[in-house]
């Protein structure tokens, strides 16, 4: 499923194609069919990403949103000639088209869990649901804290919890946890929120680099193939990682074997020596 940082790269991408010129929106599978209708040769306003929720804003205050979910695309194509080429035709199940009304750009959205028109008061309930965002601006990390501080649930699981911290995935879950040598079983409520402001200015930095670059880096220079004399690593989720699907491998910081396990039906990964597990002193 696509992390945050996918998303408010998918904003930038339509504010910056779209943002103020009128579109036609439509439904090429059908099933966005009747609020395309009510769109079309509107202006689109605008962009923006809360979490894995997407908003596109056009005039009169409504909003479509997406959830891209587990297969969801949306891909934006620009820089056009019309007296060359054409938009081409649909290909696959598109669910919504917006083509810019100078036939200069277009953008596809395929396979998402879902695609609906809000109005403001329907987004801000989607909104108020969510945790705070750690690349937005206005984001308010206490609001997180406060969530985890009372929580016995383990930290892995709440990273994960949308409501608790928005747009956080498997990936920077793994990996932000092991940056700050922290078992991803460890109670909530036994964090410090030293180290709770640690993780949540780390996941701060990692992910607008994700946004600037398009993928997940998160090893340190020391660690990286060419300070390290080692192979890139190869996946289909790009980026140099830690643990993330490394199970088995060896830890780049210590050398000891990755694990992983199941925890609320994803993959935990961590290395045992550097998140070695959390045991209470109220129980020792």
């Amino acid at each position: 499923m696509p992390e945050g940082h996918t998303l408010h790269r998918l904003a930038g991408q339509l504010r910056r194609v779209f943002a103020g010129s009128a579109v036609r929106v439509g439904s090429p599978q059908g099933r966005f069919a009747e609020s395309a209708a009510l769109l079309d040769g509107s202006v689109l306003e605008g962009a923006e990403a809360w979490g894995k929720h997407l908003f596109v804003e056009f005039a009169g205050e409504r909003f479509v949103h997406v959830h891209l979910g587990l297969y969801g695309r949306f891909d934006v194509h620009d820089g056009l000639d019309p007296e060359v080429e054409e938009v081409p035709d649909p290909v696959g199940q598109v669910r919504l088209r917006l083509v810019r009304a100078d036939a200069t750009a277009y953008a596809d959205l395929r396979g998402a869990t879902a695609c609906e028109l809000l109005t403001a008061a329907q987004r801000e309930a989607i909104i108020e649901r969510s945790g705070p965002d750690p690349l937005r601006a206005d984001a308010d990390p206490d609001r997180a804290w406060e969530r985890i501080r009372r929580s016995r649930s383990p930290i892995g699981g709440l990273l994960m919890d949308q409501s608790v911290l928005a747009g956080v995935g498997n990936v920077y879950r793994a990996e932000v946890l092991f940056r700050h040598r922290i078992d991803p079983l460890r109670p909530g409520n036994t964090l410090r929120q030293g180290q709770f402001r640690a993780i949540w200015d780390d996941l701060v930095e990692l992910m607008a680099e994700g946004v600037r670059t398009g993928r997940i880096d998160t090893v340190r220079p020391e660690h990286t193939p060419e300070a390290m004399g080692r192979a890139p690593r190869r996946d289909d989720h790009g980026g140099e990682v830690y643990v993330y699907r490394r199970q088995g491998q060896p830890c780049l910081v210590c050398g000891a074997s990755v694990r992983t396990e199941v925890l609320q039906g994803r993959n935990l990964f961590w290395c045992p020596r550097c998140q070695p597990r959390f045991r209470s002193r109220a129980v020792q």
